[in-house]
């Protein structure tokens, strides 16, 4: 056998180094199919699913296309004694696959990216999205639903969880709550997520609540509109101004799209009228949001309030419409982004775990790209690119700029 030349002994070395993490974690995935007939090493079919995700593939066909393309290349560093795996080998392995084991190595990757904030204070957003295509009305099985943990900060997907149904949400949350690390974090729900447990949950990690609150809680619900009523009623200024709840406001204008939207956000840590307050563990404040968008063209003007509930004793008016509004861009940088970029509700795979374990493979690749700090294209260009250039692959799953003489 001909001995490589120097520079494809350092394209090897880099192609190791951008592999090695993943080889080691994968090698604790337990193996579901039995050793007799096995031709594919689990590892290897992973990591191909991985790079060709990463490289635009979005379905087991696409995937096998890209394995025989690279062949050659894929064969100097992964074991493929049978060649790269077929379109019905991915969808067994990744039908069989344990979706828990798949998320617990996940969870694994991801820690380790998280250290880079530096123990900073971070911003969780927890909301669901539905595969629409996930489910199979004939065999009487619906389409999946995914309760994903977002850091807005940084752009990561830090965990998931599936849920059959999306009332199942209550459940699934506290369960990916409990294997995220929530020290320091302020973690934003919508309404679904506004239970007890749940806020339980938060603090129990030692991180802190910002959960909304609507008509699935009357009377909390209730309760927050009569405090900051009470607070705007000149009768009782005139009255008593002590017994009057003390209101910090923090307002922001947005102009853009042919309209003008003011955003205020009164904050009160007054709980006397909060007849509920003994069953949230470590309640601190309550705030209300007033969204008023008046559009340019007509003159037309519309106004929503919306309540929420929060245990941050250190939390500002300012701070608390930060984190509420940063928890909505969870739907636009995530949620659109799995729709758009990776054609998330196009994607018909039904059979056994496939769909579940596939949210987690699209999880990967999007945080390996949202984590290139140089990027100057969208995440769907970002994956061409890793499919046209072989060192902006390897620079992306190694997280590094490598070298190589390939394309």
């Amino acid at each position: 056998m001909a001995r490589k030349t120097q520079a494809q002994q350092i394209e090897f070395e880099n192609e190791r180094a951008a592999l090695a993490f993943f080889e080691n974690a994968l090698a604790a995935l337990p193996d579901h199919r039995r050793p007799q007939g096995k031709r594919y090493p689990l590892v290897s079919v992973v990591v191909i699913a991985l790079m060709a995700m990463v490289c635009g593939c979005d379905d087991a066909e696409a995937m096998q296309a890209w394995g025989e393309t690279n062949a050659q290349w894929l064969a100097g560093f992964l074991d493929l004694p049978h060649g790269p795996p077929t379109q019905d080998v991915f969808l067994s392995v990744f039908g069989g696959l344990d979706p828990g084991a798949f998320g617990t190595v996940f969870r694994g990757w991801v820690g380790l990216l998280t250290l880079r904030l530096k123990g900073q204070g971070k911003h969780i957003a927890v909301d669901g999205k539905t595969s629409r295509r996930s489910g199979n009305k004939t065999a009487g099985r619906p389409a999946i639903h995914t309760v994903s943990a977002w850091m807005s900060e940084a752009g990561l997907v830090l965990g998931q969880r599936k849920t059959e149904q999306k009332s199942n949400e209550i459940t699934a949350i506290p369960e990916l709550l409990a294997v995220l690390d929530l020290r320091r974090a302020t973690v934003t729900i919508d309404a679904m997520g506004c239970q007890t447990e749940i806020a339980r949950t938060i603090r129990d990690g030692e991180g802190h609540y910002l959960l909304a609150v609507k008509d699935n809680q009357p009377t909390l619900h209730q309760d927050a509109a009569t405090t900051f009523a009470e607070a705007a009623d000149e009768r009782r200024r005139a009255i008593d101004e002590a017994q009057r709840p003390k209101v910090e406001v923090f307002e922001e204008v947005d102009k853009g799209h042919g309209r003008v939207e003011t955003r205020s956000v009164a904050l009160c840590r007054d709980l006397t009228w909060m007849t509920t307050k003994d069953n949230w563990p470590d309640l601190n404040f309550i705030a209300q949001v007033t969204r008023t968008r008046e559009t340019m063209a007509t003159k037309q003007v519309s106004t929503e309030v919306a309540y929420y509930i929060g245990s941050d004793p250190e939390a500002t008016a300012e701070s608390a419409a930060r984190s509420i509004r940063r928890h909505w861009a969870i739907e636009t940088k995530l949620h659109w982004v799995l729709d758009m970029a990776f054609r998330e509700d196009e994607a018909r795979h039904r059979a056994h775990n496939t769909a579940q374990n596939f949210t987690v493979l699209r999880h990967f690749v999007l945080n390996l790209i949202r984590q290139d700090s140089d990027r100057r294209l969208g995440v769907a260009n970002s994956r061409k690119r890793a499919g046209w250039d072989r060192a902006y692959l390897l620079k992306l799953l190694a997280g590094v700029e490598v070298e190589t003489g390939s394309r």
